[in-house]
């Protein structure tokens, strides 16, 4: 493989996305294959959204250490292997994401122990990753949490290196802030090299209370200026967590506290009333909401019937107005 057939892949799937089958806006998230989800049910859920027109599937190598008895990542990433060396010829069907920086060193020591993101680091793990993923390349790689131990000149210079290479066609970030992301990618633009183009991170239609946390990243959400920052530089942005675990739709996981407050019901009013006038569920309304404001939701779900309710979703007819209406709920307390 080249850089300049991986780069042409890419650049063709991003300029063609809205003439491709609605799977295609998708992105499978295989977090949890190779743990929770079983080696079959991983399978089946792959086939599905392949068969589906899907094309994006992300993974990590960390992936999923925190679920694995040795306290260690890489299950996903071999799931995967294993599941593109079953299937002669879907190699060239999908786009492969893998992302690195958040494997522990030790197990019993995380977050500190890292393997983080020098260059070192960087050209170690995609290595190893290629190696489970039984291939000579993915479709974008990404750097995983952000490592202020290493100058993130450093980071983008090793991911950079990578796409000249020919073992990456694209790079990007996920869980940065946004000065850390406009810091690297002016370095790189200034070095003639290739610049991190896409951003990932945790997003949906509600949006939590200021100054909260919506896991264990500090930066995990994506906020107004990484949401500005992407517009401006035209960067793709992928969302993971679209549908808050399932707190739209199952009653019995309710919607997470840093989200309580009186702007959710806000939203959530306009949200039913979409719903409604569509005959779609609202996590159906938030996934093509996202989709129609050009972000990539990511679905993380574990059964065939979450998968076909998220293809389902990118087929519905909202309308620019619903879309403007789901936008722009003013979520300001009221005056006395």
């Amino acid at each position: 493989m080249t850089t300049t057939r991986s780069t042409t892949q890419s650049t063709t799937q991003h300029a063609t996305i809205h003439d491709t089958p609605p799977a295609a806006r998708l992105v499978l998230g295989a977090m949890m294959f190779g743990t929770a989800v079983d080696e079959t049910t991983a399978f089946d859920l792959l086939d599905r959204f392949v068969d589906a027109g899907g094309c994006w599937i992300d993974t990590a190598d960390c992936y999923s250490f925190w679920a694995s008895e040795s306290g260690y990542g890489g299950q996903s990433e071999e799931v995967l292997g294993r599941w593109l060396a079953a299937r002669p010829g879907v190699r060239d069907r999908v786009l492969l994401s893998t992302k690195f920086g958040a494997e522990p060193r030790d197990a019993a020591d995380w977050p500190a122990s890292r393997t983080g993101l020098s260059a070192t680091a960087v050209r170690e793990q995609l290595t190893r990753s290629l190696r489970r993923l039984g291939t000579d390349h993915v479709d974008l790689a990404w750097a995983h949490m952000e490592d202020r131990s290493v100058p993130v000149e450093e980071t983008a210079d090793a991911c950079a290196a990578l796409v000249s290479d020919g073992v990456v066609a694209r790079i990007g970030t996920s869980n940065h802030p946004a000065w850390r992301v406009e810091r690297a990618r002016r370095h790189a633009v200034g070095q003639g090299e290739e610049p991190f183009s896409v951003v990932q991170h945790a997003y949906s239609y509600l949006q939590p209370r200021p100054g909260t946390l919506t896991g264990n990243h500090r930066f995990g959400w994506l906020d107004d200026e990484l949401v500005d920052l992407a517009a401006v530089e035209h960067l793709d942005v992928w969302a993971y967590t679209p549908l808050l675990s399932g707190a739209y739709d199952n009653p019995a996981k309710p919607i997470p506290e840093v989200f309580d407050h009186p702007g959710t019901t806000r939203r959530l009013a306009v949200l039913d009333d979409v719903a409604a006038e569509l005959d779609a569920s609202r996590g159906q309304v938030v996934l093509a909401w996202l989709a129609a404001r050009g972000i990539h939701p990511m679905l993380g779900g574990s059964k065939p019937t979450q998968l076909t309710t998220a293809v389902a979703a990118l087929t519905l007819p909202l309308t620019e107005t619903q879309v403007t209406r789901l936008s722009e709920v003013d979520v300001t307390p009221p005056t006395s």
